[in-house]
């Protein structure tokens, strides 16, 4: 007992601090944040590669997401709604997960020196998690910006424009490995953190992981490659290809 109060005066843990339920309280929440945005990542992913199967398809997808089966043409003011709580989670999960991160460079190095020792494979992925999570913060943001701002854009051939034309290829890029790994590699924390899942196995939950990572990333560079190309084809400078969509395949609205 003696021991115990020595090592949490050690560590700075009050009997106040001990029995505060606010930690617990921040992390049922960053889960929560983080189980929302996972969710709708895949969703997401499943969304804009409807182009794969072909340009009307992937039209009929953005519209129902707009609402089509209340409204007949669609409303782009609920993907702005959605954009808007997806940012709202976006930034709340980050803040409750910074309280983790190293806050400064000494225990950056305690961090990094602990994690080569230990050389252990759930720590890498953390470091991992942690990294592409700052990066996304950044490059989510400005994508999610985009969606409110322009939500009449969503289409096959307003996607593809902002793809080549407006150059979003180069965010997009980094956008899609910094998603697909840090969503794949929380959602396995989630399942071993909370016991989700666990007559599966840690190793069959790993294995689970890194197939979503594959399986995402490669569904996301063949849709980003059929954006790309189809962006590429966009040559006639007389055509609002930013709102041609309707036009093509809205003939039933």
């Amino acid at each position: 007992m003696q021991q115990d109060k020595i090592i949490e005066s050690y560590l700075g843990i009050t009997p106040e601090r001990r029995k505060s339920k606010v930690p617990a309280k921040l992390d049922f929440w960053q889960s929560a944040t983080g189980l929302f945005l996972a969710i709708f990542m895949i969703a997401h992913m499943f969304l804009v590669s409807s182009i794969l199967i072909s340009d009307e398809a992937m039209y009929k997808v953005a519209k129902f997401f707009e609402g089509s089966f209340l409204f007949k043409a669609g409303e782009p003011a609920i993907v702005s709604g959605v954009a808007v709580v997806v940012i709202i989670v976006l930034v709340a999960h980050a803040f409750l997960a910074m309280r983790k991160f190293p806050i400064n460079y000494r225990q950056f190095i305690v961090l990094k020196t602990h994690k080569h020792l230990m050389k252990h494979s759930d720590t890498n992925l953390w470091f991992v998690q942690a990294a592409t999570g700052f990066a996304m913060f950044f490059l989510a943001s400005v994508h999610l910006f985009v969606m409110l701002t322009q939500p009449d854009t969503i289409g096959p051939n307003g996607s593809a424009y902002r793809f080549v034309s407006e150059h979003f290829w180069i965010l997009y890029i980094f956008l899609l490995f910094a998603v697909e790994l840090h969503g794949s590699i929380g959602l396995y924390r989630l399942c071993i953190k909370w016991g989700w899942f666990e007559k599966l196995g840690i190793s069959n939950l790993r294995r689970i992981k890194w197939f979503m990572s594959v399986f995402f990333i490669v569904l996301g560079l063949l849709t980003y490659g059929a954006y790309v190309k189809k962006g590429l084809t966009q040559t006639d400078s007389s055509i609002n290809y930013k709102h041609i969509d309707t036009q093509l395949y809205g003939k039933g609205e």
